[in-house]
């Protein structure tokens, strides 16, 4: 690739300097994890989210290494908590989930990598972060990367991607006017093809009606799982709230091509575990949200009537990996899950533009 000019440098987006990303299922260098701060206090028992978020460093440093992002006044409690697990880096944080407020990577042809500073606006308003504001660029910058910035918004839990230029998201987030007032369908699929490389878009409609945190992310309905293959979430009981939405959703699936002009191979995980109840409210933990890293699946551990068979369907979905299951209350009822709190930086060496 030729090296562009100094005064260019930060005017050019990931794709024109030939980088796109890769997909969650491709290999990792490592996995990020950030450590709940006191902040996430006012949405859930901290106690009890740090100790599953112990639980989930853990699991993941099993199959690759762990870089746990923590607020300094946590870090004498982290550290002494999970430094024999993970590389701990200090840095300004006020929320911890790391897939939608922070960095997301893209990869180019000589297996260089970089990081993508996007918009973030605390889920539509509901959750103000100014400590997150610089975030993205800080860690990408402590891990020797180039980092573009992004002029929107793209939280990493609303979209999946086949790494091939094909992702999948829903109207409810990414045109939902508490994020995109002002943007245009088309001008959302320009960003997305500019700054992560996409050549198709494929438009579900709804999340999940338990997810009101975030309006319905798309990592609790489906995921990649490899180039022209999806796991999406369905349930049998027509009783069920998510029943009518995620038949429409299936219906846009088996209707839907991908950039290499594919039919999706649509494999359906039709188990909803619900977890016992909290706050007045019984939070859903959905084993599509499950963690795919290098040679295992983070899953939630839920249900023991359900989770085997949730469990075999993820085993046999992404052969070669192994299922870590870990607790999964206090994430669910601060608003999200095990896929929600990692962020996989991608295999390669990093990209100095």
């Amino acid at each position: 690739m030729t090296l562009v000019s100094e005064r260019t440098r930060s005017q050019i987006t990931p794709l024109q300097a030939g980088f796109k990303m890769p997909a969650r299922f491709d290999r990792h260098d490592r996995t990020i994890v950030t450590w709940p701060p006191r902040e996430e206090g006012a949405h859930s028992d901290i106690e009890g989210f740090r100790s599953e978020v112990e639980a989930l460093v853990k699991a993941v440093a099993q199959f690759e290494p762990v870089m746990l992002l923590v607020d300094p006044a946590d870090e004498a409690e982290a550290t002494t908590r999970c430094d024999a697990y993970a590389d701990i880096v200090v840095m300004p944080i006020d929320a911890c989930w790391i897939r939608d407020n922070g960095p997301i990577f893209v990869r180019d042809a000589q297996d260089r990598v970089a990081g993508v500073h996007f918009d973030f606006n605390g889920w539509g308003g509901r959750m103000p972060a100014p400590k997150l504001d610089a975030m993205p660029s800080s860690v990408v910058g402590h891990l020797g990367m180039h980092c573009f910035r992004a002029p929107f918004i793209c939280e990493g839990g609303g979209i999946s991607v086949d790494g091939e230029g094909t992702l999948i998201t829903n109207e409810q987030v990414m045109r939902n006017l508490n994020r995109y007032a002002d943007v245009s369908q088309d001008q959302v699929e320009q960003y997305l093809h500019d700054y992560l490389g996409i050549q198709q878009v494929i438009w579900l409609e709804l999340g999940l009606v338990e997810d009101t945190e975030t309006d319905g992310h798309i990592d609790n309905v489906v995921e990649y799982v490899a180039p022209g293959v999806v796991l999406a979430q369905t349930v049998t009981d027509k009783g069920n709230p998510n029943y009518n939405l995620l038949q429409e959703n299936l219906r846009r699936l088996k209707a839907a091509r991908d950039a290499k002009g594919r039919a999706l191979d649509i494999i359906e995980l039709d188990i909803l575990p619900y977890l016992q109840p909290i706050n007045g409210r019984r939070p859903v933990a959905p084993y599509v949200n499950a963690y795919v890293c290098n040679g295992g699946i983070i899953a939630p551990e839920v249900d023991p009537k359900l989770d085997e068979a949730g469990y075999r369907i993820l085993e046999e979905t992404f052969p070669g990996r192994r299922v870590v299951p870990v607790p999964s209350l206090y994430q669910a009822d601060a608003g999200g899950g095990v896929a929600c709190l990692t962020q996989q930086v991608p295999a390669g060496t990093p990209a100095v533009l």
